[in-house]
């Protein structure tokens, strides 16, 4: 789910993969890979992200389905709410896209 927050900030922000492999000093295709979910980002990479779009890395981290979380329920609680979440920001995005 955190591959999807990323690029869905990304697009929100109307920043291409070659914009934001600049601005990140990270390469494209690390970009393509991180965003599609072939590649897990590590903590630099979420920091850089965090500081780019003005976004607290604890915001992307809610996204992170590894992250430790108390009991089934709570995890499984958080899981569906960050895919609601996604899927509402998607919805933002692409209504966005279509008014330009």
């Amino acid at each position: 789910m955190l591959h999807k927050a990323l690029r869905i900030i990304r697009q929100y922000h109307g920043e291409s993969i070659a914009d934001l492999s600049v601005a990140l000093c990270i390469p494209k295709e690390k970009i393509s890979q991180l965003e599609s979910g072939a590649l897990l980002p590590p903590v630099d990479i979420l920091e850089r992200y965090s500081s780019h779009f003005d976004i607290p890395i604890s915001s992307l981290m809610f996204f992170s389905e590894t992250l430790g979380t108390q009991g089934r329920l709570s995890k499984r609680l958080r899981l569906n709410l960050a895919g609601k979440v996604l899927d509402v920001l998607a919805w933002v995005n692409n209504r966005n896209e279509k008014a330009h």
